[in-house]
């Protein structure tokens, strides 16, 4: 009867999931790519946290597979930004006991959420565009907040301290290797901040529109001259109205280029700007791409200045 327990015993350890096995580490959950890279880095050499949304996932409309949310249901702690991004963990979050913790970042960085901007132009703004941007007011019940925050180095440090003092808390035994990490990635993220602000210090006064309003806090960061969004559904091709007026606005714009994300399909873009003498590009703010890990944030925040600095450098 023993022998019959340990091969049971045996073949469940094989069909259980990493997050359902004891571990010396706590088990931590985090939404989106970006937020699971920080945290990632922080957790470096003590654990790996499990990433809900992969690829080009959507945080607006994801489903949690089963597993996930077995996992989410054991998590000691959650890493996500708010129910107006990560829509659909509002409900399981709702129901977790005592035990697990959340870092929610819409309400731990209020003070420096930016108000959302709206589809349309933004040519009395583009200049607006500085880390003493246009903030929510606590008080207000009208103004909605902006919560792409991760776009921002200075925003990510502040986001890697809250991870590790979270961490220390809930397992001081390594809370060393957390601060450790936490200093190490501050002074990554502080390079990073400058050699992005080099490297886009030659297009900052160049004029762009972006078909999805994501990148305020990037463009407020390094001061980039977005003059405007075009905000279609990528899943319906505009009608000829629409296009008209699409082509239009980016000629009243000056817009050198035209920036979308990876969901729309080429041949979309192509006749959205026709006639303009626009350029097109690509960009991307969850990284649906790049690898999961404590360098995607990196790759992600490199990718997108490439991208915006081939974009808006004039053809020779």
């Amino acid at each position: 009867m023993a022998k019959v327990y340990l091969i049971c015993l045996f073949l469940g350890s094989l069909l259980s999931p990493a997050w359902a096995v004891a571990s010396s580490f706590p088990i931590v959950v985090v939404s989106i790519k970006p937020l699971h890279s920080l945290v990632a880095g922080v957790m470096q050499g003590v654990g790996t946290p499990l990433l809900l949304v992969k690829g080009g996932g959507s945080p607006h409309g994801y489903v949690l597979r089963p597993s996930e949310a077995r996992a989410l249901s054991r998590a000691q702690l959650v890493v996500w930004v708010g129910e107006d991004l990560e829509s659909f963990l509002q409900k399981p979050l709702a129901t977790l006991g005592k035990r697990s913790q959340q870092l929610k970042l819409s309400e731990e960085l209020q003070d420096d959420l930016l108000v959302k901007q709206q589809g349309g132009s933004w040519e009395g703004r583009a200049h607006q565009h500085s880390r003493e941007g246009e903030h929510v007011d606590p008080n207000s019940r009208y103004q909605s907040a902006d919560l792409h925050l991760w776009l921002d180095p200075a925003l990510a440090k502040q986001i890697v301290i809250l991870t590790s003092n979270r961490l220390s808390e809930i397992d001081p035994t390594h809370s060393s290797q957390y601060h450790s990490n936490m200093t190490a990635l501050v002074t990554k993220l502080d390079q990073l901040d400058q050699n992005l602000k080099k490297q886009l210090a030659p297009v900052k006064n160049i004029p762009y529109i972006v078909f999805h309003a994501a990148y305020q806090y990037f463009e407020s960061a390094y001061g980039l001259n977005a003059v405007g969004s075009i905000m279609i559904d990528p899943e319906r091709k505009p009608g000829a109205r629409k296009i008209k007026e699409i082509r239009q606005k980016i000629n009243q714009l000056g817009a050198r280029c035209i920036f979308s994300e990876p969901q729309f399909e080429s041949r979309l873009i192509a006749t959205v700007i026709e006639g303009t003498g626009a350029k097109t590009g690509i960009l991307d703010p969850l990284g649906a791409d790049l690898p999961a890990g404590p360098e995607a944030y990196f790759q992600l925040m490199t990718q997108l200045a490439d991208n915006l600095l081939a974009g808006l450098t004039p053809n020779r």
